[in-house]
This record gives C-alpha cells, structure tokens and sequence, in this order.
C-alpha cells in the first residue's frame, strides 16, 4: 500500500531525508562540548568518517586564535532556546579548516536535557567571496584616490601657470610657464587615455589592424622619443634587434607601441642608475609565421617577491606608496596584459629588489616581404601659410578649442570663418563658398552629425564640400558614424597642429597617385578599392601601400576559395571564421562596396547556417573580390 505524505509525517519518516542525509552538517554535544551525534555530511563536507568524532570534545576542532570567542558564543547558546548565525573555523580531516555557521537548539528548554543540536552550513565561499569583494572594493577605493590626485595634480598646474601668464610676467617666464602648461596637459592625456583604454579592452570594443610593420622603424622612433628623458637621468636606453626579427611583419604596431611606451616609461620612472636594454628575438613557428620575443630589462628598484603575481592587476602597483612618490593610475601594467593577451600573446616579469627588473613578452605575427619599407615620415608645411588660398569654416562650440583652432588656421594664412553650433554653420555655408569645413560633433543645438546630414542633402553645389569631424570620441564606432553621415575624415581631440595638417594636407594638398614598382601609375577602379584609408594611415608611404597590396593578392584568392570551398561543403560555421578574419582587409583597402555584405554574411552564416540568403551572400562576396582582385593585377 503506497504511503500517503500525512502518514509519512505522522511517523516521522522524514527525519532520515532532513537530517541523516540532509546537506546541512548535524551535531548534537553536550554543554562541555564533546559530541554524541554526527550526520552523514559530516563525512561528505568535513572529511571525517561515519561517528568518528562521536567522543571527541568539539572544541579541539577549532582554531586556538578563535577559541575563546566560540566558546563564549557556545556559552550563550546554552542559556538560550535558540542561537543562530555564528560563524566559526572547524578542522577537517585533511587538517586544512573550513568556515560553518552554526544555528542552535537548546534541548535543555524543552526537554530538560543539558545538550545543544548544531546545525551548521559550510560558508567557506561565502567568506572568500566577500575577501574578494573587499580587497576589489580597497583596491578601487586606492585607484579613485590615486586617479583623483593624478588628474588634480596636472589640472592644478595648468590652472596655476595660466594665472602666472596673465600677470605680464618676462618672455622667459612666459616660455618657462608654457612648458609647464604643456607637460601638465600631455601628463592628464596619458591618464585619462589609460582609464579610456581599459574601458575599451575590458568592454570588449577594441578592435585590432592587421597592416605591415618594421621593427627596426618602431624601436628606432620609440628611443628617439625617450632619448631626453633617458639622457636626463644619465640613464643608457638601448635596443637590439636580431637579424630574422628585422622584417616586415603583419599585425598591429598601434597596439605594439603601446605596450612598449608603457613598458619604457615604466623602466624610466623606476631606474635611476645604470641602464635599460630592448632585447628582440624572432623564433620561426612555421611559414610566415613567427613567435617575436621582447625584454625590456633595467637596472632599476625592482619589485618585491610577494608583490609579483599580482603586479598586473587592475588599480595596483606593488606599493600604494609607490604612487604618491612615482605617480601613474596603476593600470599601465594592466593594459600591457590585456594588450598582449589580446593579441594572442603572454608577459611574464622577473625581478630582484635594489637589482632590476624584466619585462618579457611574446606575440605571434605573419610575416611579409622582406624587403625594409622606407621609414615614414611625417607632413611639414613647406611654407608658413600652406592653406593660404583656401577658405575653411570652423564649428566648434568651445570658446577655448574655438580659439586654438582658429589660431592655428591664421598662423598658415587661411581665410576661415567661425561658427558655434550646427544652425549658424548652415547659415554661412548658405551664403559663403567654402573649400573645408571642421565640424565639431558634439553641439548644442544642432551637432555635427545632423548638420553634415542636412549639407549632404541641401544645395546641390554644397554636397560635396570636404567635412573633416572634430571629435573627443575616439572610438572606431565613433569615427564610423561619421563616415556614415558623410563626412571625409576624423580628427580626434585633443588634436595637435600635425594632426590638423595632415588631415588638410591629404584631401586639399597635391593628390599623391599610388606607383607600381618600374614607376608607373596604378590606376585602381575607384568603385572597388579605396586606398584614401591606406595614404592616411602611412602618410602617404608608396612603398609601405605596394607592400599591402602585394600581401593582398598574395592571400585574398585562398581566402575566395577557401569561404566558396567551405560553403560548398556546408561548413557554414568555418565559413563564417574565414569572413569575420577578412573583414579588416576590406576597410583595409577602401572596399567600401562590400562592407554590409561582410557583415551580413558573417550573421547569416551564424544564424541561418545554409539558407539562400547566406548562398547568395556568399557568391555575391566572392564574385565582388575576384573583381578588386584582377583590377589590382591588370593595374
């Protein structure tokens, strides 16, 4: 006959589920302490076999440190009915000591028996669980006390030299104060560029180029840049480069730079003697393919033992002190690691307090051709007034980038004119000839984004006036919502009088026409390819732009096959790896064309894995970079 739940009740049936074998650990002892009663979880969570701490005194099982305050809390529970949440440490079989709560019941209440049930819940998790959180919650109190004193420090600086300036002080105090005003400003930018930075990689936005680099070039530019803050503090910054590791090598030096800035800065804020070496080593993994390895060693005050596995963490250095003395937010270390492993690539540090210490880290890169592309270099104008024919209208909405703007344009001799905000810049544009225009994107208003929408579709004369964007946010989403609306390019703030140039200088100055190696001309179909991407990001090096098509008809054609290949065999899933590695190509070389159809077909062979659509998208691709592919060979 089945038995009903009420029957099950009234014969008390349950005790076995709730507390022989329940999850809870079960004792019952009595108010001396020694035990007389262990349930199976004892075993299952304390490691100690079926009644064999029956006969043992409960209070050897915990730690001396706490004895006298679980023996005081023991104590109360025996005057009570009932005791709950007491934390304790209790030693387990292995000898290690796990954290229980204890909620108690006083048998002596009820029955007139001198013993207490203890119920008890394994909390060990619980208690790292909030370890950690209290440690992250210290080290984020510590980063916003130190980024509050970092940011203050250069913004108190700037704030104090530009009071200096307006009390006529000599020339010389006048040249002293701007250079303060200078270092303050480009020190807040490395902060403020480092906390933007970890938002970004943490985030997951951060997107890598895969464009052809030289190391020789990168290393050689870098100790330029710390040749006077080396030279400052008598310090011997070298580096070598190992025959196999000077070549052309694909990936991204952007991110590469980065991570060795941050590594030299950091050698140089810590070395005050001696000497910091750069050390590169290339290890051949297969065709093409190298493992490149970088030490960065200096003689400097090293890092402690105990403070080396976490010398990479979010907001720490090795010593809080280390901050105030040295400086830094604390996250260059950090974004080093993120940038390395990113890349697929690993960090690891050696140190020695007093000693010095080494930074070793190792990226894979695809090599390219081995001839030495011609270093880059940077646009100067050939005369003081470069734009002098040219008129440009500058919208801007900040009197003070307004001011430094416009400064800039009338030292080169430009005729330019300003506006605040959107609706004033249509205003002019609808009664003056322009040849450029700097758009702000953040107005009030009317933004830059709406603005250039309403030039783009307003008087047929104006729909193709140059727009180059001014804008504080530097993220590549950012920059594409500008070419969306169509504007030409992008400036990002805070901008130098470089930056401004070249952007001019590319799309008002002499076109440069891409050459074949015996000189003459490449004529590229301007509805496939766009290499304006390209001259802007190599200034215009026609050897570094041949070397990127080269590597480009070199791979694209197996990347064709290999995506129709894969299709064919229903692969759908290979096929969407292989279009999702192309896809900066495509923006690599201005295949604007094939943009959404990228993206569309990476989606569609997720989502819809052999529909027509993704068939259709996939003949549309191919057929598309078969054609980029002969109109590149027959230039």
């Amino acid at each position: 006959m089945k038995l009903t739940l009420q029957a099950y009740v009234r014969k008390g049936l349950f005790y076995k589920s709730v507390v022989e074998d329940g999850s809870d650990i079960i004792f019952i002892v009595d108010y001396n302490g020694n035990v007389l009663y262990q349930n199976h979880s004892v075993h299952t969570t304390l490691g100690y076999s079926h009644n064999s701490l029956v006969g043992k005194n409960f209070f050897d099982y915990v730690p001396p440190d706490v004895l006298s305050y679980f023996k005081k809390q023991f104590s109360i529970s025996t005057r009570k009915t009932y005791n709950k949440g007491i934390e304790f440490q209790f030693k387990c079989k292995n000898k290690s000591y796990k954290y229980l709560e204890f909620n108690s019941v006083n048998l002596n209440k009820k029955e007139g028996i001198k013993g207490l049930i203890l119920d008890c819940r394994d909390i060990t998790q619980r208690k790292k669980d909030a370890e950690e959180l209290l440690r992250a919650q210290k080290a984020k109190e510590q980063f916003l006390a130190n980024i509050s004193h970092e940011i203050r420090t250069p913004i108190n600086g700037i704030s104090g030299m530009a009071g200096l300036l307006s009390q006529n002080p000599s020339h010389e105090e006048q040249k002293t104060y701007l250079n303060a005003i200078k270092s303050a400003a480009d020190n807040l930018k490395v902060i403020i560029n480092d906390i933007l930075d970890l938002a970004s990689i943490e985030s997951g936005k951060l997107q890598l180029e895969e464009i052809g680099f030289n190391l020789d070039d990168l290393l050689h530019s870098l100790i330029d840049s710390f040749h006077v803050q080396a030279t400052e503090k008598k310090i011997n910054l070298t580096y070598t480069l190992e025959k196999e590791a000077n070549r052309i090598f694909i990936g991204d030096p952007v991110r590469l730079n980065q991570i060795l800035i941050n590594l030299i800065s950091n050698a140089l804020k810590f070395t005050h003697a001696g000497s910091i070496k750069i050390n590169v080593q290339a290890q051949k993994q297969k065709t093409d393919f190298y493992k490149l390895r970088f030490d960065i060693a200096d003689t400097g005050i090293g890092i402690p033992q105990d403070k080396l596995q976490t010398i990479f963490e979010s907001f720490s250095q090795a010593d809080a002190s280390v901050t105030r003395k040295y400086g830094g937010t604390g996250l260059g270390l950090t974004i080093v690691k993120q940038l390395v492993e990113l890349q697929g690539g690993s960090i690891f540090v050696s140190s020695k307090e007093n000693v010095g210490s080494t930074f070793t880290f190792y990226l894979p890169y695809k090599a390219g051709k081995k001839a030495k592309p011609v270093a880059r270099r940077q646009y100067q104008p050939k005369t003081k007034t470069p734009f002098k024919y040219h008129s440009i209208l500058l919208v801007e909405d900040n009197d003070i980038n307004r001011l430094y703007a416009s400064s800039i344009l009338k030292m080169w001799g430009c005729h330019f004119e300003t506006a605040e905000n959107g609706v004033v810049a249509l205003e002019k544009i609808r009664n003056h000839s322009f040849d450029a225009i700097l758009m702000d994107v953040q107005m009030p208003v009317m933004d830059g984004l709406e603005t250039t929408k309403a030039i783009r579709q307003g008087d047929p004369k104006n729909r193709n006036i140059l727009i180059i964007a001014l804008t504080a946010n530097a993220t590549k989403q950012d920059y594409q919502k500008c070419l969306d609306v169509g504007m030409n390019d992008c400036i990002t703030k805070p901008f130098t009088q470089q930056d401004l140039f070249t952007a001019l200088n590319k799309h008002l100055g002499r076109k440069v026409i891409p050459k074949k190696e015996n000189g003459s001309a490449v004529s590229t179909s301007h509805t496939l390819v766009d290499l304006s991407y390209l001259r802007r990001m190599s200034n215009n090096n026609q050897d570094f732009i041949n070397e990127i098509i080269r590597t480009f008809l070199e791979s694209m054609p197996e990347n064709v096959t290999e995506i129709n290949l894969n299709a064919a065999q229903g692969n759908w899933e290979h096929v969407a790896k292989l279009v999702h590695k192309i896809k900066p190509t495509i923006t690599l070389m201005g295949i604007h064309t094939l943009k959404d159809k990228i993206v569309a077909l990476e989606q569609e062979a997720k989502e819809n894995p052999g529909s027509q659509v993704a068939i259709t998208l996939t003949r549309e691709v191919s057929t598309a970079l078969n054609q980029v592919i002969d109109s590149l060979r027959k230039a």
